[in-house]
């Protein structure tokens, strides 16, 4: 039951710069798709009675202020599925100063559909989300080159930018990059393919989406357990967490960090059935064997296959407030339920998204930028690299005095 619930569920993201589409292309498919409710329907179209037809980014912008503004400031998640696959969107918005929302919106995505206006072609805030996208291991990309119909749908124009964007992605680390071109508004190539783009001979969107392959994606070697909460209200104890890698089978060999006992899986429970196995992002409960004493950010393991324990270690830091980063000031750092202290030790570079060069040595760390940086915390921490684990791979950093998240991090 499990595994055909996850081979079915795909999350995918929207990016881009502003105004290239996403909120309207997100509207169209979920109108073309049948994933709209009837209600839904109507209050939209009576929200822009001045308007000749619906707007379809209305379906995904539901602040006022995004309505009245005709931007996307919050991510918009929506869900729908068809008969091959369950869908969960997130709308990430294209303004430079909510590129904090869109790392959120990335962070657990597994596909993300990038917009481009073919008026404009390949902007800076584009580089921007393609460059974030591969460094959060989105590896999926979609490319929408939108308003096709403003360039008399043409073929040369799309080419043109297919090829700008193929140089741009072929220094990042994105396994897999497809074109698609698209007009939002007509629904043209989102869920049907169109008779005014001929010369295009691939599937639409939502072909795409269907088909694409992500099972493969998720790691089942590297068993990870991070204990979010212990229930000791009965014996024997429950330790609840989500699986962030690996699969867990009842009666498996586990190593309990940071004690190094081992124990045994006698139970696992998914909602209120018990299950034979778990895989990479179940929530469940586990009983083990001897009952052992484990506390919220103890991490549960294979003997043979151990994260690393470290205090220090080399990351890419996206800093997201307008606070600069102060290297003489500690903040909290927040990885797989732990929270510990942290210094900043070295800034080795910072990263110029336009051109993907490094500033060494680096100026100042303000908010969106991106710099390599090595970090020190009072206690030690289980890491994988991001590129082998997005859970243990990755962290927040919180100021100690606001308690505001003031950047994000992806280990190296």
């Amino acid at each position: 039951m499990l595994k055909s619930y996850t081979k079915r569920l795909l999350r995918f993201v929207t990016i881009g710069s502003v105004d290239d589409g996403k909120s309207t292309l997100i509207g169209r498919l979920l109108h073309d798709a049948k994933g709209l409710l009837k209600d839904q329907y109507e209050a939209v179209e009576s929200l822009d009675n001045d308007r000749e037809g619906v707007n379809f980014a209305f379906f995904t912008d539901g602040l006022k202020k995004e309505r009245e503004l005709g931007i996307t400031i919050d991510v918009a998640y929506r869900y729908f599925s068809t008969p091959k696959r369950k869908f969960i969107i997130a709308d990430a918005p294209g303004h430079f100063e909510y590129t904090k929302n869109m790392v959120t919106a990335c962070s657990r995505a597994q596909v993300a559909v990038l917009l481009i206006d073919a008026r404009h072609g390949l902007l800076s805030q584009t580089k921007r989300h393609l460059f974030l996208a591969s460094l959060l291991q989105v590896k999926h990309v979609v490319i929408c080159i939108n308003k096709m119909d403003l360039v008399q749908f043409s073929e040369e124009r799309f080419e043109a930018i297919k090829e700008s964007v193929s140089q741009y992605a072929a220094k990042l680390q994105i396994i897999d990059i497809q074109f698609i071109p698209t007009v939002a508004t007509k629904g043209f190539n989102v869920v049907d393919t169109c008779e005014e783009m001929k010369w295009y001979k691939g599937g639409s969107l939502l072909f795409y989406l269907e088909n694409v392959h992500v099972d493969s994606d998720e790691n089942r070697i590297d068993c990870r357990f991070p204990i979010q909460m212990v229930s000791k209200n009965e014996s024997p104890f429950r330790y609840f967490g989500r699986v962030a890698s690996g699969i867990f089978k009842k009666g498996d060999e586990v190593l309990l960090l940071p004690s190094k006992q081992k124990s045994k899986i006698l139970k696992i429970t998914l909602g209120e059935k018990e299950i034979e196995e778990a895989i990479p992002g179940a929530s469940i409960l586990l009983t083990l064997d001897n009952n052992p004493l484990l506390h919220r950010g103890d991490m549960i393991v294979r003997p043979n296959n151990q994260p690393e324990t470290t205090n220090r270690f080399n990351c890419m830091l996206f800093w997201l407030s307008d606070l600069g980063l102060d290297s003489n000031q500690p903040y909290y750092l927040l990885q797989a339920h732990r929270q510990e202290v942290c210094h900043i030790k070295t800034i080795l570079y910072k990263l110029d998204i336009e051109t993907l060069h490094r500033e060494f040595p680096p100026s100042k760390i303000g908010v969106n930028d991106i710099a390599r940086i090595e970090i020190q915390t009072t206690s030690p921490l289980y890491i994988d690299s991001y590129q082998k684990n997005r859970v243990t791979g990755s962290f927040i950093l919180v100021d100690k005095n606001s308690l505001a998240t003031v950047a994000a991090g992806v280990i190296i």
